[in-house]
């Protein structure tokens, strides 16, 4: 979907696009990231965009918990601009089970900085660790946009027996100049690939939900996914607004994780690396790059 700068009409727009998936039968539906704004994370330290914050709960997660009962849907509620009481800033992702419940949440572990994406100046990094949720519909886990780079979160999710990963999406291709002219401009292969090797990797099913239009100097892109645990596309959306769909089976991922058994065949011993300090391992390298062989 597409946002504007109303949060009630962006709000509405949600409810509906919920209730069209569901007369389509969809048991699972997911929002995109930031639904209720336009991505004011364009901007540079906008202070006036803390207005846009609330709480969890809220209003905005209670309407979603009473949309989730009123269609007897598991909803992933994208994710809203949280202010906690103790004044910290999320980028924070609901769930909602059939009757209307608020099955968990999810703060956004890594967080960009980037030309055009200065989420660093609105959100905190998230304190609540990688989580599944078991709903009446599956495993699931939520991850948020820029975890999409980060393997190690979709592993974890795999461990802790998810069946279906989702990641609510805010991303898309803005008119900055690329730091290094050899750099592609258009991430939206790159980006669809990365996820498609979290869905093949680690045997699960994989859905992206992103925004779509033009905001500022950014297209988002759309292109929304669902891959299932063979890398294959079930459904694709373009840059349009728009509910995809497809039929998932939760057995799959079991036999899938049975058959090619990267979980049970890793070397967790040899891994040390991936949570050494970050400075430690630059010093690290450094030394290996000026031994002589």
């Amino acid at each position: 979907m597409s946002m504007q700068d109303s949060a009630e009409k962006n709000l509405a727009k949600a409810l509906a696009m919920i209730r069209g998936a569901a007369r389509g039968r969809a048991k699972i539906v997911v929002l995109p990231e930031l639904f209720m704004d336009p991505y004011f994370c364009i901007s540079e330290n906008d202070q006036s965009a803390f207005k846009r914050a609330e709480t969890i709960p809220g209003p905005t997660s209670e309407a979603l918990g009473k949309i989730a009962t009123e269609q007897q849907i598991v909803l992933i509620g994208g994710s809203i601009f949280e202010k906690t009481s103790e004044g910290k800033y999320f980028n924070t992702s609901c769930v909602f089970g059939p009757d209307g419940i608020l099955l968990g949440t999810y703060r956004k572990a890594h967080i960009p900085h980037d030309p055009g994406f200065f989420e660093q100046d609105y959100f905190s990094p998230g304190d609540t660790g990688i989580r599944v949720h078991d709903t009446p519909f599956g495993k699931i886990c939520v991850l948020i946009c820029y975890d999409q780079w980060f393997p190690e979160a979709a592993r974890i999710a795999a461990l802790q027996g998810a069946e279906l990963i989702v990641y609510p999406t805010a991303i898309g291709n803005t008119d900055t100049p690329p730091v290094d002219p050899a750099i592609p401009e258009n991430w939206e292969a790159m980006w669809r690939a990365a996820q498609v090797g979290h869905a093949a990797a680690n045997c699960v099913y994989v859905a992206a939900v992103n925004r779509v239009g033009d905001e500022g100097s950014t297209h988002f892109y759309g292109g929304s996914f669902i891959a299932d645990p063979n890398a294959r596309l079930l459904a694709r959306a373009d840059d349009t607004e728009q509910v995809i769909l497809a039929e998932i089976d939760l057995s799959y991922p079991k036999k899938m994780q049975e058959s090619w058994r990267f979980l049970k065949e890793r070397r967790p011993e040899l891994y040390g690396d991936l949570v050494k300090n970050q400075e430690k391992m630059t010093n690290d390298q450094c030394s290996m790059s000026n031994n002589k062989f």
